[in-house]
């Protein structure tokens, strides 16, 4: 019996496609590289439902005839090879010839495409890899590619696909790859029938400009080296655009997206110092290199590339931006004239410098000024005056190293059963407490994050929270893909207490939920924002997500004072259902074991 099996063609096509078509974003991805392969310098992208439903992609490249327009769905035909030498002078975007076949097999493809000097094009539909019809027909010279309900026929495939909106993102990044590395290409994007982005033929720091918004130009600087190895330009955005995610972070060689961690982290050292921990820098930087000295095919979806000389390039790209960032006043600098003089205020300058007098009081005695209020609290170890005179005395040292501070009584903790804290000191981060078993410690931010999210929870079900209106609005420019996630949510943020309004890309933020601290009603906002591109929440997670990230944002500020906010403290915690785990899932309580300590003093 034979086991092994050749798979029928249309199976086979659905195997690539899951390796080419991850979902509507690597539709969009192929089939603009396409249209810049044919040539085209105007394109046209319309979405519907996040690309489930369409994908339409029109341009005015070169067209195709008859034949090509059928061959063109065929696994492994190419325009772009003839011979094994041409996969080493890669000039092009696609060259597998894999992606046309790869989208008709998982959808339904409608193609009307001409080409100059014919009198009627062609129109070709596709269902699940088929050839359903064609005919000729009158349409403008190019191509128009529309995709229809994209994995109609894999079900289980379709309902892994994300929101509308979070499938539109990714569409997004791949529509701005391809613009970014294209600026003299004029590109359109309609999300829903609604306008979203309309690039007209520029240079690449307009195009950049156009896509970072208003006042883009300003934000960024210039690079640029030219060596044997590679050439290396672009643009960075100035230290103070950092960003807490990885948006707007761009690597293009001979003009392809490529993702590299390596060369990522050369523009994150040479960055060191200059914008804060965790944030990330802006950038733009293109490499041209002999097609020859790298391998795009290291992966299907061709984002990853392997340079032969990686190592040089990480020093090179390293030293372009350092250099730029010093020739554009962007690196700290010592002036050490400056240093060496004294920059007194005008008004002292006036003054002949006066040398100072030093009064000294000579009948002062340290060793009796103590006042006796103060000796009383003393140990007599400390009160004995002269080091060394008498006989020590054990118990005075002994007494000497005993917390003085009162203890702060607490609630009893249930599940410790008889192991039960009745007393707490502060220390820092943390209040201990010793138990029979041990010492008992709780982490007083994750404590406070506990109390506050809870309390929120409560409150917020019965009605809105509470806001504070500010001294001084809050300002911050957003860019376009900002302002899409919060437009569909600015209801629940009114509710959770934000007050702000939106005027062209300009959010001003002139209240806040009472419960956060100045300093972190921006970092609030940017959390909230950083999680809506990040994740596929429902409304009422969302919820759940805003409050928890409210609570750990004012824990960040409390500060414990005195033994009653310490005894408060503790009260609110244990009264809280789930006292054991912050709401980002961190431990409040742990217990050192006498075991543990004995072995740690050893």
């Amino acid at each position: 019996m034979q086991v092994i099996k050749r798979l029928p063609i249309h199976l086979s096509n659905q195997i690539a496609a899951g390796e080419v078509v991850q979902r509507p974003a690597s539709v969009v991805k192929e089939l603009l590289e396409n249209s810049i392969d044919a040539g085209s310098t105007e394109i046209v992208v319309s979405i519907k439902d996040g690309g489930r439903t369409l994908i339409s992609i029109s341009d005015n490249g070169t067209g195709m005839n008859e034949q090509d327009a059928l061959v063109c769905f065929e696994r492994y035909a190419t325009s772009k090879l003839s011979s094994i030498d041409d996969l080493f002078q890669l000039r092009t975007m696609g060259f597998r010839g894999e992606a046309l076949a790869s989208i008709a097999a998982v959808s339904q493809v409608d193609l009307k495409t001409r080409i100059q000097g014919a009198a009627t094009g062609i129109h070709v539909r596709f269902e699940g890899g088929n050839l359903i019809s064609q005919e000729e027909l009158i349409c403008a010279k190019g191509t128009l590619m529309e995709v229809k309900n994209l994995f109609f026929n894999i079900p289980a495939r379709r309902n892994f696909l994300k929101s509308d909106s979070i499938e539109f993102n990714h569409i997004e990044d791949a529509f701005l790859c391809v613009a970014l590395a294209h600026p003299e290409v004029s590109l359109v994007l309609h999300n829903n029938n609604q306008p979203v982005y309309n690039l007209d033929a520029s240079n690449f720091k307009r195009r950049i400009s156009e896509i970072l918004g208003k006042g883009g130009a300003d934000k960024i600087f210039p690079i640029s080296s030219d060596t044997d190895i590679v050439s290396i330009h672009g643009f960075l955005g100035k230290p103070e655009t950092a960003k807490k995610t990885r948006g707007n972070q761009f690597f293009f060689a001979n003009r392809r997206f490529f993702k590299n961690s390596y060369l990522n982290h050369a523009v994150q050292r040479a960055f060191e110092n200059l914008i804060p921990d965790k944030t990330h820098p802006v950038y733009f930087i293109f490499f041209d290199i002999k097609p020859e000295k790298m391998d795009v095919n290291i992966h299907p979806t061709k984002t990853e590339i392997k340079f032969e000389e990686e190592r040089s390039i990480y020093s090179l790209l390293l030293s372009t931006i350092r250099q730029s960032l010093g020739k554009y006043n962007l690196m700290p600098s010592l002036d050490f004239e400056l240093e060496t003089a004294f920059d007194l205020p005008s008004s002292f300058r006036q003054h002949p410098v006066q040398e100072p007098t030093i009064l000294v009081d000579p009948s002062f005695n340290p060793f009796n000024s103590e006042k006796k209020s103060r000796e009383k609290t003393f140990s007599p170890a400390i009160k004995k005056e002269g080091f060394g005179s008498g006989v020590p005395n054990t118990s005075d040292w002994k007494e000497f190293y005993q917390v003085t501070e009162e203890p702060v009584t607490s609630n009893p903790i249930p599940e410790l059963n008889t192991h039960v804290a009745t007393e707490f000191i502060g220390s820092g981060k943390y209040l201990l407490a010793k138990i029979s078993s041990g010492l008992l410690l709780i982490d007083t931010k994750r404590a406070l994050e506990r109390i506050l999210y809870d309390e929120s929870i409560e409150a917020f079900v019965k009605h809105p929270l509470n806001s504070q209106m500010l001294l001084f609005p809050i300002e911050k420019s957003l860019e376009k893909h900002e302002l899409r996630l919060i437009q569909p949510h600015t209801a629940l943020l009114e509710q959770f207490g934000f007050k702000f309004e939106i005027q062209d890309t300009l959010l001003t933020i002139s209240g806040a939920p009472e419960i956060l601290h100045d300093e972190g009603i921006l970092t609030c906002f940017e959390a909230f924002m950083n999680r809506l591109e990040m994740e596929d929440q429902q409304q009422q997670d969302l919820a759940h997500i805003l409050l928890a990230d409210m609570a750990k944002t004012s824990a960040k500020y409390y500060q414990i004072g005195n033994k009653s906010e310490m005894q408060q403290l503790v009260d609110q915690l244990f009264r809280c259902s789930d006292h054991h785990l912050s709401p980002s899932h961190e431990k409040i309580i742990s217990i050192v074991r006498n075991e543990d300590l004995t072995q740690f003093l050893k």
